[in-house]
């Protein structure tokens, strides 16, 4: 999952929801010099990309679509699962979408010491510009597939994500939907 993904299961725990996204950025196991609550998000953050990463219809999805989406078919999975999630967020979330989105923003507090300069600007980029708002349209996962795209250090396809996602739609679907509700499980989500 990608950053909608991860927000939704912090649990409707606002510092654990930007701690969670953090945990893209930390590289290594030893997490010692990070306050308890950001090692949580850190944990939490790789858990979740764990469990995608090794769920049997997750992995069949994705080599599914590797040959159209060589070297990046699980990155676009998480793309187009964050679409899916947004595009059907009443069926997950009883906080209407753009209300959730503004509560997350709005708790967001930076300035603290441990959060790498990058973090801070991919962060206020997304408030900024506000990304994760545009997930339910097509028009925002094809931007989500290109930048991405551009941020990769190597050749890719993912550019051309949306055009997969429509052709494999009706297979992607059922795939979401059951690894959510796996995921909800996995994570004690009551939302």
């Amino acid at each position: 999952m990608n950053f909608l993904g991860h927000i939704y299961f912090s649990n409707n725990d606002k510092k654990l929801m930007l701690n969670n996204l953090f945990g893209d950025f930390v590289k290594g196991k030893d997490l010692s010099l990070y306050p308890d609550e950001v090692q949580k998000g850190i944990l939490l953050h790789r858990k979740i990309d764990d469990f995608i990463d090794h769920h049997p219809k997750v992995l069949e999805l994705t080599h599914k679509l590797f040959d159209d989406l060589p070297k990046v078919s699980a990155v676009a999975i998480d793309l187009f699962f964050d679409h899916l999630l947004a595009k059907n967020w009443s069926r997950f979330h009883k906080t209407e979408f753009n209300v959730f989105l503004n509560e997350f923003y709005e708790s967001i507090i930076t300035d603290k010491k441990y959060y790498s300069e990058e973090f801070k600007f991919v962060i206020s980029k997304l408030i900024e510009l506000n990304w994760i708002s545009y997930y339910p349209t097509l028009n925002g996962l094809e931007k989500a597939c290109q930048g991405v795209s551009k941020r990769l250090s190597f050749e890719n396809k993912l550019k051309f994500g949306k055009e997969v996602f429509l052709k494999f739609e009706n297979e992607i679907e059922p795939v979401f939907f059951e690894y959510m509700e796996d995921a909800k499980v996995k994570f004690n989500i009551q939302h």
